[in-house]
């Protein structure tokens, strides 16, 4: 069972995107393994998001994602990372695939409610950022038999 990294981004907390937005991913089939309202700090922007520091969008990035409430949640599932990369739609939400998160919600790169972890190496990264193990459950649906092999 595969685990992910998913934030709600400032912008979609604001516009109370939250519900919508959880639940595509639900609707999908994947498990929330762990969720929280939280304040991202400028300190735990910055770990977040080194890979971007030195880019021009580097700053206005660490602004805009402490600047309110964010809802970080890790969903697991098989292949849950291609599943939510899927869901959110193209980074670009001018090139997304009508249906997806970005697509539906979003106009602007730099406003595109949602993040999830790229691969594996990134969610193994990322997850302990904003979770304890202790904080992140395992458990079974019994909707599981009808939405996995």
């Amino acid at each position: 069972m595969e685990r992910t990294l998913v934030i709600i981004k400032p912008d979609a907390v604001q516009r109370g995107l939250i519900g919508e937005i959880v639940t595509r991913f639900e609707r999908r089939g994947l498990r929330i393994a762990a969720l929280k309202l939280i304040h991202i700090d400028e300190a735990l922007a910055r770990r977040h998001y080194a890979i971007h520091e030195g880019k021009p969008f580097y700053e206005p990035l660490i602004r805009y994602i402490t600047s309110s409430p964010v809802v970080v949640m890790v969903l697991e599932g098989n292949d849950a990372i291609e599943i939510v990369r899927r869901t959110m739609g193209a980074t670009n939400p001018t090139e997304a695939t009508p249906g997806t998160i970005r697509a539906d919600f979003g106009l602007e790169i730099g406003r595109n409610l949602v993040h999830g972890s790229d691969g594996p190496e990134t969610a193994a990264f990322e997850v302990p950022l904003f979770f304890t193990e202790d904080e992140i459950l395992s458990y079974g649906r019994d909707t599981d038999r009808w939405i996995f092999e």
